[in-house]
């Protein structure tokens, strides 16, 4: 086929022209030789490729639990505020007297006095 093309090609040059060399097509030709002769390249080349995926899958993966922990780190910051705002509230002296007065304490209305214990020294 490739005879036919050239005889063709200088029959339309014509008889004056000067002879040319045969030009060579290059085409990409896969047969059973080359594909041996690189097998180790391809194979290389193939696991190359499951890395990258894998790597790229256990990046987002990655990424997924660092946004999941995030979220979770809000929400456990919000129930923190709110639990110290809430003992805050709790804690306030009127809040405490409201809560214990069921059980018969109330808060005192003088302050308290201090005891003290004279020791004598004894005589030898």
């Amino acid at each position: 086929m490739l005879q036919e093309e050239e005889k063709h090609m200088n029959e339309e040059a014509g008889a004056d022209a000067l002879p040319q060399e045969p030009k060579r097509e290059w085409r990409l030709r896969i047969n059973y030789q080359l594909i041996t002769q690189n097998l180790p390249f391809l194979l290389f080349l193939a696991v190359l490729a499951l890395v990258y995926i894998a790597n790229s899958h256990l990046a987002e993966k990655k990424i997924r639990r660092i946004n999941k922990l995030s979220k979770e780190i809000k929400e456990l910051k919000w129930e923190y505020l709110s639990v110290k705002s809430e003992l805050m509230f709790r804690s306030k002296l009127s809040e405490v007297s409201k809560a214990v007065e069921p059980l018969g304490l109330k808060e005192l209305n003088a302050p308290p006095q201090r005891i003290e214990v004279k020791t004598e020294k004894a005589e030898q």
